[in-house]
């Protein structure tokens, strides 16, 4: 089989490796990957970036991909063979709050994930994809969707009476913004583009904010709100937007705190956290139980996961460096075989 390994951190350390089909053993499946997507933690893993919370050399990268069903080792009564199924991205973790256990098992960190043509996995690691749900659109869900439904749903309980901002168009940004309305919130979105806000209010945001043009965005949220503020941020940005996330969301509101991509270092002003009542929250990815909420909630209320470009397995570098320039709307996959 062909399988992306990374032989040490950098893009231009990335090869196609030709690897012996592996066979399954007691409680695993094999599975022929058709798709993956990439995440920003993709970027940072080939970069390094994970320290030594990651595999630094012969890293077979990507966490989320979705195939069918090879073959089954002994034990295996969850699937057969022909079946169509998804991963989850951490295998052990099943359902409950986290453990430092479950998170120790990342797929395409600490593992080896699915930019490849096979891949073994515990039955437990797996959930089968709806009928009408293809390869690709499976393939975006294992931490984006399960990222945002983790933030909006399973923590945020947000609900027709909710305001939730999103930052940006990318996957989990749009993710949540699909899961909010679906929710029968109302929904702010901010981007740095008009053109990109006219297409996440043609996916149901009610409002838009170019934070590239108004860099007091989160005291026009509040305005927008008529001063009560947003009951939820997904804070996708990091460091650069968190000053400005504090001052969108309502008192007693929570800052869902998932992304860095403008910084892991953030100045947080105590006085307006205490006197705010506010609750920042890290989002971990999830659990299989939210990723087998996510499957329900696409299938229930028809919501398709916006896919911006296809890249063949071979052209892996190409894709994360579109990942990497921020430019995407939406999600970047891979299309495996």
């Amino acid at each position: 089989m062909r399988a992306m390994v990374m032989a040490a951190p950098g893009l231009e350390n990335l090869r196609i490796e030709e690897r012996p089909d592996p066979r399954p053993g007691p409680g695993q499946v094999l599975v022929r990957l058709r798709a993956a997507s990439l995440n920003f933690r993709d970027v940072l893993a080939l970069r390094g970036g994970y320290g030594s919370r990651q595999k630094q050399a012969g890293l077979v990268p990507l966490s989320d991909g979705a195939g069918e069903v090879l073959e089954v080792g002994s034990g295996v009564t969850r699937f057969k063979a022909g079946d169509r199924v998804v991963n989850t991205f951490f295998p052990g973790w099943l359902a409950g709050p986290p453990a430092e256990a479950f998170l120790e098992e990342d797929v395409g960190g600490l593992h080896d994930g699915v930019a490849c043509e096979m891949r073994l996995f515990s039955q437990e690691g797996l959930l089968p994809i709806p009928a009408g749900m293809d390869f690709l659109q499976a393939a975006t869900l294992p931490c984006a969707a399960v990222t945002a439904w983790n933030a909006v749903r399973a923590h945020g309980g947000v609900g027709p009476e909710h305001v939730v901002l999103t930052q940006g168009s990318g996957g989990v940004a749009i993710f949540a913004l699909q899961f909010a309305k679906a929710a029968g919130a109302r929904a702010i979105a901010i981007s740095s583009s008009d053109d990109k806000l006219a297409r996440l209010a043609a996916l149901g945001a009610d409002d838009g904010i170019n934070y590239r043009s108004d860099a007091e965005w989160g005291k026009t949220a509040r305005k927008r709100t008529q001063g009560r503020g947003v009951d939820l941020v997904v804070e996708t940005a990091g460091a650069a937007t968190l000053k400005q996330s504090m001052r969108a969301v309502s008192l007693g509101g929570m800052i869902a705190v998932i992304g860095m991509v403008g910084g892991p270092v953030a100045e947080v002003q105590l006085p307006l956290v205490a006197m705010g009542s506010l609750r920042l929250h890290g989002i971990a990815v999830g659990s299989r139980r939210h990723l087998q909420e996510v499957l329900q909630a696409c299938a229930q209320h028809r919501i398709e996961p916006v896919i911006d470009r296809v890249f063949p397995l071979a052209e892996l570098p190409e894709a994360i460096g579109h990942v990497a320039s921020g430019q995407q709307f939406g999600k970047v996959c891979i299309e495996i075989g």
